[in-house]
């Protein structure tokens, strides 16, 4: 049972918690800052290859181009989203969602088969926080190599440096991420204009690189452990089969030091683990991986890297902390075939195929019929019935064309329409307002509707059927002749 703490003054007694709640906070509640060593083995030197790649495409993928198009422009105020090349406009709403829905199912995908890869090894915060902010850091403390607490506190102009660094960094990777939705090259010219000039940019550029030196100063391991969502979701996502940092508790338990001055007979029974707590020292989270599977842990594998290092000295096997599954702890077998590791590829392979045929079947248009506002027909003066219709033409291709709007070739005998040529730059959207007449026999005799198709046909002769349905009186309620000037 929790003992009460002893009280501070008038202060009442506290209740001390009976376990772990945060790796982040003391007995009393404060926050603990966490200075962790650093363990260069061989996971963090591959870790470091992946990392600096990651920061150096994240720095030029605004810049690079494919086809005169950027590789990634989100241009979310012209509703244009450039991905690979590939522009996607509003009109491709099904193409985005499948590749959302099969970007989110490669990552269900990734952490069945490897556990959580995507925290220790490509998360940004990780990425920026381990191999950019903490070499920095480290700089400064008079830590470098090593980390840990500094044995002296640094002083007040180190500090100072180390967040004006920090600041820098910050902006940064703040107009890199404007980058990515107004164009490198409209960013290079807000640069060196007056912020006055676009208020809108510089506002992201300035909430942004705030809230990046707040979270990389200050906030930095608790997004992992009380904001990701990502943790949380583990029990969903991970199954007894999907690879994690695991301790071995059997080579490892019981835990202690080999007394030299005891005969080999009556040596107490100790297990490979010395209880050196390295492994919990540079660990980024904070948590002791020995206790078994934890939402904090982001497979950082800094722990790995400790343990191996102490098992070579001791003369021992490495692997005392190292890539495992629940069930290969447990004693059963593991297999890579089960069936989260089957349906997800089936599904990405249906995903994969429709959006291929989407993307492949894109005419360099788009054209969709609208009914037009006001009343649904009107009934013209020889008796004929007209509708008016919106056709929202897209102008897909990377150069200026014309679109001509005509009826189509099985359209009801007597329906009549004045063709239209429509001209429209590169990625243009505009509605164009088209009247079809048809004789009021067709309604009479189709109970008030009438199946129409106008074809849209651009400049290399591809064309598009678009079909819709024309309004008009029924036998129930014969059509009433009125003079229409506007014919």
């Amino acid at each position: 049972m929790a003992q009460p703490q002893e009280p501070q003054g008038n202060a009442p007694p506290l209740l001390a918690p009976e376990e772990h709640v945060l790796s982040t906070l003391e007995h009393d509640g404060s926050r603990r800052w966490l200075k962790p060593k650093l363990s260069k083995g061989g996971f963090w030197h591959k870790r470091r290859v992946v990392a600096y790649l990651l920061i150096a495409l994240y720095a030029l993928l605004p810049h690079l181009s494919i086809g005169g198009k950027p590789v990634m422009l989100l241009d979310v105020a012209q509703r244009r989203f450039t991905i690979g090349g590939y522009t996607f406009l509003p009109t491709d709403t099904l193409l985005l969602a499948i590749f959302m829905v099969g970007m989110l199912l490669t990552v269900f995908l990734a952490t069945a088969l490897v556990g959580r890869v995507w925290c220790g090894w490509a998360c940004p915060h990780t990425v920026y926080m381990e191999y950019l902010f903490r070499p920095i850091e480290r700089f400064f403390d008079g830590t470098v190599g090593k980390g840990g607490v500094p044995r002296k506190k640094p002083s007040g102009a180190r500090k100072a440096a180390k967040y004006a660094i920090y600041f820098l960094i910050s902006l940064h990777l703040s107009n890199t991420f404007l980058a990515y939705f107004v164009g490198a090259e409209t960013l290079h010219g807000w640069i060196f204009s007056s912020p006055a000039e676009h208020p809108g940019g510089f506002a992201i550029v300035a909430v942004v690189a705030a809230g990046m030196m707040f979270h990389f100063s200050y906030f930095r391991e608790q997004l992992c452990i009380i904001a990701c969502p990502y943790g949380r979701l583990q029990s969903a996502l991970l199954d007894d089969h999907s690879r994690i940092v695991a301790y071995d508790v059997t080579r490892g338990e019981p835990r202690g030091r080999k007394r030299k001055s005891l005969p080999v007979v009556e040596q107490p029974p100790v297990g490979d683990c010395v209880d050196c707590k390295l492994c919990v020292h540079t660990c980024p989270t904070g948590i002791d991986i020995r206790e078994g599977l934890q939402m904090e842990c982001v497979n950082c594998t800094q722990c790995m890297d400790a343990c191996d290092a102490v098992m070579r000295k001791l003369g021992r096997a490495p692997g005392l902390i190292r890539y495992s599954s629940q069930a290969a702890d447990a004693g059963k077998p593991s297999t890579l075939l089960r069936p989260r590791t089957l349906i997800y590829p089936a599904i990405l392979l249906v995903l994969a195929g429709a959006f291929a045929f989407l993307l492949g079947t894109k005419a360099d248009f788009d054209a969709v019929l609208l009914r037009g506002k006001g009343q649904p027909f009107t009934v013209l003066e020889g008796g004929d019935i007209r509708n008016v219709f919106g056709v929202k033409l897209t102008n897909r291709a990377d150069e200026a064309q014309t679109l001509r709007v005509e009826l189509g070739p099985d359209a009801p005998r007597g329906t009549q329409m004045q063709p239209l040529h429509v001209e429209l730059e590169p990625g243009q959207m505009e509605t164009a307002t088209v009247l079809v007449v048809a004789p009021a026999a067709e309604f009479l005799r189709n109970r008030g509707q009438v199946e129409v198709t106008l074809r849209v046909t651009d400049e290399a002769g591809d064309h598009r059927d678009i079909e819709g349905e024309m309004l008009g009186p029924d036998t129930a309620r014969r059509p009433t002749p009125e003079k229409d000037t506007a014919r």
